[in-house]
C-alpha cells in the first residue's frame, strides 16, 4: 500500500510512486516543434537525445532507430489532431529499481503532443523584461547542458519571476556569468557581433542555438562570437534576445533600466522561416 494525499491506496493505483524519473529525476528529455507533418530540425533533436542517452549511461533499446522515434512522434501528432503544428515532447527514463543507483540501465519513454498556434515562427514584440535570478547558479559542467528533468533552478527562477513580474530571468554560473535564460539561450548584440556563452560556461546545448550560430556565420552581416558573458556587457549591447526551438527568437525590450531595439531578432527569424520555407 502508498498513501496518496492520505488516503491508502494499492501501489497498482498509482504509476509514479517508483518511477525514478518522479523520484530522482533520472530522465532526459526532448521538445520537438512539428510544422506540416514534419519535425523541424529532428535530426538534431535525434543526436542530441542519443548522446544525453549515452552520457547518463542509459541503455538505448535496438528500436530506438531515426525512423521509429520520428514515425512514434508523428503518429502521436496526429492522434492528437496537430500535424500542421504542434509542440512534442519525448521523456526518456531510466526503469524502476534501486535507490540512487539503479538496478537497471534500461529505458522507457513517454510522448506527448499538443496544438500551437503558428507553424511558423512569429516575433512577439510586446513588452519583454528580464532580470538577473541570482538565488541559484547553474553549474559549469555537462550535466548542465543537457535536458534532463532536474529543473528546479528553472522553477524557481519561473516563479521569482511572476513575483517581479518579469516575463524572464537570466541564469548566472558560479563565475557569475550570464549562462542563457530560464527557457532557452541567450544572444548579445553590440554593433555587428552577436554574443552567445559557449557550451563549456554550462549553458544549454541547444538546437535552436546551434541553428543561429550556423546561419549567422553562413548568411549574415554579423560576427558571431562565443566567448563568457558578463552581466555589464549587457547594459552596454543594441540587443538581446532568448532562442528555443518552439518560440524561435524571443527578443528582450528591457533589463532594469536598459531598453534594447529588435531590428537583429526580426531579420534573423524572416531569415529562418524562408530558409527553412515556414511561411
Amino acid at each position: 500500500m502508498i498513501n496518496f494525499n492520505g488516503t491508502l491506496l494499492s501501489r497498482n493505483s498509482n504509476s509514479l510512486y517508483n518511477n525514478r524519473s518522479f523520484l530522482y529525476g533520472d530522465a532526459v528529455f526532448e521538445t520537438f516543434k512539428i510544422v506540416k507533418n514534419q519535425v523541424l530540425y529532428f535530426e538534431d533533436h535525434y543526436f542530441r537525445l542519443m548522446a544525453s542517452m549515452r552520457i547518463l549511461r542509459m541503455e538505448i533499446p535496438m528500436n530506438f532507430t531515426y525512423e521509429f522515434l520520428e514515425e512514434s512522434i508523428l503518429n502521436t501528432a496526429k492522434a492528437n489532431n496537430c500535424v500542421n503544428s504542434a509542440r512534442v515532447r519525448i521523456t526518456v527514463f531510466r526503469n524502476e529499481g534501486g535507490f540512487y543507483a539503479p538496478t537497471t540501465n534500461t529505458v522507457s519513454f513517454i510522448i506527448i503532443a499538443e496544438p500551437i498556434e503558428y507553424n511558423f515562427y512569429v516575433i512577439n514584440s510586446s513588452t519583454y523584461e528580464v532580470d538577473l535570478f541570482k538565488d541559484f547558479y547553474i553549474s559549469k559542467q555537462l550535466l548542465s547542458t543537457l535536458k534532463t528533468t532536474n529543473k528546479l533552478i528553472q522553477i524557481t527562477g519561473s516563479i521569482y519571476a511572476k513575483e517581479n513580474n518579469l516575463q524572464n530571468c537570466l541564469l548566472l554560473n558560479e563565475s557569475k556569468n550570464v549562462v542563457e535564460a530560464l527557457n532557452g539561450n541567450v544572444f548579445l548584440l553590440k554593433g555587428k557581433q552577436l554574443f552567445t556563452p559557449p557550451i563549456s560556461e554550462g549553458c544549454l546545448n541547444g538546437i535552436m542555438r546551434k541553428k543561429i550560430i550556423e546561419f549567422v556565420k553562413k548568411d549574415s552581416n554579423f560576427e558571431i562570437i562565443e566567448e563568457p558573458i558578463s552581466p555589464f556587457e549587457i547594459q552596454k549591447s543594441d540587443e538581446l534576445f532568448i532562442t528555443n526551438v518552439i518560440l524561435g527568437i524571443q527578443p528582450v525590450t528591457k533589463y532594469r533600466k536598459k531598453n534594447f531595439e529588435t531590428h537583429c531578432a526580426q531579420q534573423l527569424i524572416e531569415k529562418i522561416n524562408k530558409s527553412y520555407n515556414l511561411i
